[in-house]
């Protein structure tokens, strides 16, 4: 198997806190461009995944740091499912998908990376987008840079919102 170098990476395999101790996914307002946040509702927020597996993956967060889906309020749960659903709006409109994965690791064994503080995956597909450098070379290729891919969301989300 082939080797990609990425040294960025360490800091979020080794543990689930940003370079300050806190955990990556409880961001202030006031942090949301540095920390990628495309937009919000009363409890949750849209954020870039920085390790994405396709072209523009975010992520569904709860403002509240909590663990499990079943300490969700009904109230951080209905907000984080209207993000979901505008979010799928934005997809399809800004990058024509074709398909879309949305759900949650819960629990290691499932394939959690940060178990302590839940989160929604959402992730564009397209027919395609499984190409030779995934089968043979065992290499996700991702087609744009992130800050572009930002950008034309947070454009979008903006565009939607009331």
């Amino acid at each position: 198997m082939d080797r990609v170098w990425a040294p960025w990476r360490m800091e979020y395999v080794t543990n689930s806190t940003g370079s300050d101790g806190q955990c990556f996914l409880c961001v202030n307002k006031e942090d949301d461009e540095k920390a990628l946040v495309i937009g919000r509702n009363h409890n949750a927020f849209v954020i870039m995944n920085r390790f994405p597996y396709t072209n523009g993956h975010v992520m569904v967060v709860p403002v509240r740091h909590v663990g499990s889906v079943v300490e969700l309020s009904d109230e951080e749960t209905l907000d984080m499912m209207r993000l979901v659903r505008a979010m799928v709006s934005v997809m399809r409109e800004e990058f024509n998908v074709d398909g879309l994965n949305i759900g949650m690791n819960i629990g290691r064994a499932a394939g959690a990376g940060l178990e302590d503080h839940c989160h929604i995956h959402i992730v564009p597909r397209w027919f395609g987008d499984t190409n030779f450098m995934t089968v043979v070379g065992e290499t996700r290729v991702i087609s744009e840079h992130i800050f572009t891919t930002y950008e034309k969301l947070k454009r979008r989300f903006i565009a939607k919102s009331p």
